[in-house]
C-alpha cells in the first residue's frame, strides 16, 4: 500500500467513481443496500455465536473499509476493479440477546458478477460488550413500551383524577440517563422515582384530544419507569397533580390555528432552471460545478458526506478538503432539577439514533422544487431492511447573495462595476427528533467554502404549571411561561459534527492564528515606525502539538484568532501552507453545567467547541458508542485525555454548535427556524481568488419560454 502522504491528487477527468464505475460492486462508502441487510441479517440469525432468542437489531451499518483503501481506490492510481474485489465489504451489527449487548462485524460478497441483488455475509468476528452503556432504543420496543401505560392499573388512577380520557392519551419513551451508583443502573442518589438496574426507560405521558400538539398538554407529576429487556413497567410514582394545559391555541396544523395572516404578504416564487439541473448524481456520487463528492447515509449519523474534493481551475487538479463528515451527537439537557424533568438530558444520536427520524421531505417545501430526493435503508429490530424515501434531497441555491463585487469610480470618465452571483449547492436531511426539528445543510459553494447549518423548529418540551400568570411565579420555575398553565423549560442544543479533515493530503495540522496587541515603540528593527500611530495588532502563530493544545473554547480563548487547518507539506507558489479556516457563525454556546454533574460527565466534550485529535477508525462518537446510560468513561473527552500528537498528522476536527435555548412566547406552539453553524473557508488553498473567471450573469441570459422574464421586464 503506498503511503498516504504520497498520494497523489486525482487529476482533472479521474473522478471518485472511476472504480465503481467499471465494477459491478458499490462504491467502498456506498451504505448497505437492501439486499445486504438481509444478507446480514441471515447471516447474523444462523451463527452459532449468539444463541441466545429473540435477537433484536439495535445497529446495521456500513462497517468501512480501512481508509489507506479508500483513499488509494479514490485518489490513487489503483482504480480497477481486480483492487476493489479484493478489499472486503463488512457490516456492523450491534444487537440485544439474552441480556448482552453483542458486536458482530460480517463479511458480504456478491454470487455473481452482475449485481449486489445477489448479496450473501458471514459472521467473522462477535465480541459481547461489557463496559457501561447500551445501544439505542428500536422503534419497535419504544412503540411496545409506549402500549404498557393505558394497560397498568396505577396509571389509569393517575389520569382518571385528572379527568382525562385514555384514549386521548398519548406517551413517549425517554432516556433515562445515568446518575451515579451501578453501571446500567440509569439512576443513583437522589433519583426519586429512579430506575431499577438494568435497561430501563422513562416514560412521559400527554394529553391529545382536539390538538395533534400533544407536547403542549403533558401529564405532570407521573413518572413510568420500564425495563425494555422485559418489556415491563418497574417503577411508578405520581408525585404531584397540575392542571392538564388546554388545548385551544396548541395547534399548529393549517386550518387548525386560526385564520390566515391578515395584511400583505410575500409573493410566491419558485425556482426556474430552463436547462434543467446543474448537478449529477451517479448513484451516491455528487457531482456540480468545482465539487464532487459522496453522500451516505447512516443509521445513526443520518447524512454522511465523504471524499469531498474541489477542482482547482488554474491548475486542472481536482484536490482533496474532506474525508469524512457527519453529526457525531446531539444533546439537549433541560434544566428543571424536578422528579419527572432531571433525567432528559438527551444524547439523540447515541440514545435513539438519527436516521429514522429522517421522514420524507415534502417537495415545494422542506426543499425548493430543483431539488433531487435520496432514499436510505436502515434495519428494523428483526433486521429487516427499511426504506426511507425521500429523507435527503439536493438542490441548487439561488438566494441572490453576491459571490463577488467590486464597482471602481476612480478612473477618468468611466465607472466599472463586477458582479457575480453566489449560488450553492445544498445537501439536506431534516431530522425529527421527538419535539423539535433540526434542519442541517451541507452547503458546498464555488470559492470552495463548505458551510454547515443547523436550524431548529418545531415543538417546545413543556412542564404542565399552576401558574396563569408571571406575577404567581415567587421562585425559580426553570423556564418561560408562554401560556396559560404552561412552563416552557430551559435547556441547550449542542450538535457535534465529526469531520476528518485531509486538506490537500492525509497530513494535516490545527494551527491557531492569535490576534495580539503590539505598541509602536518606535523602533523599525521590532515591526514599529517612527509615526504617531500607538498601537497596532498582528498575528501569533501558535501550532497545536498535542491534543491538550487542540481544544479551544471560543467564549474562553486568550484572544481573537482565525483557527486554520493546514498542510504543512504543500506550499503555494509564493510559500504560504495551503489550509482551511473554520469559521463559527453565531450558536457558539457551550455548556455551563458544574463539571460534576452527571449529564456534563457523559459530555463533557460540550464545554468547549472545539476538539482536535487524531484520526482513528473507531473514535466516531462524541458519546461514546453506547451512549444510552453511558458515564462519560468512553467518548471524545475520554480519547483526547491521551493527549497524543496532531501535529503533522492525520487529524480530524470535532465542532460544536451550541445554543443555550431561554424561550419566548414567540416560540409557541411552534417555533420559529433558529439557526447557526460555521464554515470551512479556504486559506491559502488557492494561488487566487477560485472564481475570478467566473462568468457574469448578464452573460446568463434567459429562456425564451420563461414567464419570468416578462415579470422582469415590467
Amino acid at each position: 500500500m503506498p503511503q498516504l502522504a504520497m498520494l497523489p491528487v486525482v487529476i482533472l477527468g479521474v473522478l471518485i467513481a472511476a472504480a465503481a464505475a467499471a465494477s459491478s460492486r458499490p462504491h467502498p462508502l456506498d451504505p448497505l443496500s437492501a439486499a445486504e441487510i438481509t444478507a446480514v441479517r441471515a447471516a447474523v440469525l444462523a451463527s452459532p455465536l449468539v444463541p441466545a432468542r429473540p435477537l433484536h437489531f439495535h445497529y446495521v451499518g456500513l462497517d468501512e473499509p480501512d481508509k489507506p483503501d479508500v483513499l488509494a481506490y479514490a485518489y490513487g492510481t489503483t482504480t480497477s476493479p481486480s483492487f476493489w474485489h479484493v478489499m472486503p465489504r463488512r457490516a456492523l451489527v450491534i444487537a440485544r440477546a439474552g441480556g448482552q449487548s453483542h458486536e458482530l462485524r460480517v463479511e458480504i460478497t456478491t454470487r455473481n458478477a452482475s449485481s449486489v441483488a445477489s448479496a450473501a455475509a458471514a459472521v467473522s468476528s462477535h465480541a459481547i460488550h461489557r463496559g457501561a452503556g447500551f445501544p439505542a432504543f428500536t422503534l419497535e420496543e419504544q412503540v411496545a413500551a409506549e402500549a404498557l401505560a393505558p394497560a397498568y392499573p396505577p396509571f389509569a388512577d393517575s389520569v382518571r383524577r385528572r379527568g382525562v380520557r385514555m384514549d386521548d392519551v398519548v406517551c413517549s419513551v425517554l432516556p433515562a440517563g445515568w446518575f451515579g451508583g451501578a453501571v446500567g443502573a440509569g439512576a443513583g442518589a437522589g433519583a426519586g422515582a429512579g430506575a431499577a438496574a438494568g435497561r430501563v426507560a422513562k416514560m412521559q405521558c400527554f394529553v391529545a384530544g382536539d390538538t395533534a400538539n400533544y407536547y403542549a398538554r403533558p401529564i405532570e407529576g407521573v413518572t413510568l419507569v420500564v425495563d425494555l429487556d422485559r418489556m415491563t413497567i418497574v417503577r411508578y410514582k405520581d408525585r404531584v397533580t397540575y392542571p392538564v394545559p388546554k388545548a385551544e391555541g396548541t395547534d399548529y396544523r393549517a386550518g387548525k390555528a386560526g385564520p390566515p395572516l391578515r395584511g400583505p404578504v410575500p409573493a410566491p416564487g419558485v425556482v426556474v432552471q430552463p436547462e434543467g439541473r446543474g448537478f449529477q448524481i451517479d448513484g451516491h456520487v455528487v457531482r456540480w460545478a468545482n465539487w464532487q463528492f459522496h453522500v451516505g447515509f447512516d443509521t445513526r449519523a443520518g447524512a454522511v458526506i465523504s471524499l469531498a474534493s474541489v477542482h482547482d481551475a488554474d491548475t486542472g487538479l481536482w484536490r482533496r478538503v474532506l474525508y469524512r463528515g457527519f453529526v457525531s451527537e446531539v444533546f439537549v439537557p433541560y434544566m428543571d432539577p424536578a422528579e419527572e424533568w432531571y433525567f432528559r438530558t438527551f444524547l439523540d444520536a447515541g440514545e435513539t439514533d438519527l436516521g429514522p427520524w429522517a421522514y420524507p421531505l415534502q417537495p415545494g417545501a422542506d426543499c425548493p422544487a430543483n431539488a433531487a430526493y435520496l432514499d436510505g435503508y436502515s434495519a428494523d429490530q428483526d433486521g429487516n431492511p427499511v426504506k426511507a424515501r425521500n429523507m435527503m434531497c439536493v438542490f441548487e441555491r439561488y438566494a441572490g447573495d453576491v459571490a463577488w463585487r467590486h464597482t471602481e469610480s476612480g478612473l477618468p470618465d468611466q465607472l466599472i462595476t463586477e458582479v457575480r452571483p453566489d449560488v450553492s449547492l445544498v445537501v439536506r436531511m431534516v431530522v425529527s427528533a421527538g419535539n423539535y426539528d433540526y434542519i442541517l445543510d451541507w452547503e458546498f459553494k464555488t470559492s470552495g467554502i463548505i458551510k454547515f447549518s443547523v436550524s431548529l423548529t418545531g415543538l417546545l418540551e413543556v412542564k404542565a404549571t399552576p401558574y396563569t400568570h408571571t406575577d404567581e411565579i415567587t421562585a425559580d420555575a426553570h423556564g418561560t411561561l408562554v401560556s396559560e398553565n404552561t412552563l416552557a423549560i430551559y435547556h441547550d442544543h449542542y450538535v457535534t459534527y465529526h469531520l476528518d479533515l485531509d486538506i490537500d493530503g492525509t497530513n494535516n495540522s490545527f494551527v491557531k492564528n492569535v490576534i495580539t496587541t503590539r505598541r509602536n515603540t518606535g523602533d523599525p528593527a521590532t515591526g514599529g515606525a517612527t509615526t504617531p500611530r500607538r498601537s497596532y495588532w498582528t498575528v501569533q502563530r501558535e501550532v497545536a502539538e498535542t491534543e491538550a493544545d487542540g481544544q479551544v473554547g471560543l467564549d474562553t480563548a486568550a484572544g481573537p484568532a482565525d483557527l486554520l487547518f493546514v498542510n504543512p507539506g504543500k506550499k503555494t507558489r509564493i510559500g504560504n501552507e495551503v489550509g482551511y479556516r473554520l469559521i463559527p457563525v453565531g450558536a457558539t454556546a457551550a455548556s455551563v453545567l458544574a463539571d460534576d454533574d452527571y449529564p456534563q460527565r457523559r459530555a463533557s466534550y460540550t464545554k468547549k467547541q472545539v476538539w482536535v485529535t487524531p484520526y482513528n477508525k473507531s473514535e466516531k462518537w462524541a458519546a461514546g458508542t453506547y451512549a444510552d446510560q453511558s458515564t462519560g468513561d468512553d467518548g471524545l473527552a475520554a480519547w483526547s485525555g491521551r493527549n497524543r500528537g496532531i501535529r503533522d498528522e492525520d487529524i480530524v476536527l470535532w465542532y460544536t454548535v451550541g445554543l443555550h435555548h431561554i424561550p419566548y412566547q414567540e416560540d409557541f406552539p411552534v417555533m420559529p427556524t433558529l439557526t447557526g453553524g460555521f464554515e470551512l473557508r479556504p486559506s491559502n488553498f488557492f494561488e487566487r481568488n477560485p472564481i475570478l473567471r467566473a462568468r457574469s450573469a448578464t452573460t446568463h441570459g434567459h429562456s425564451a419560454n420563461c414567464s419570468c422574464d416578462s415579470a422582469t421586464a415590467r
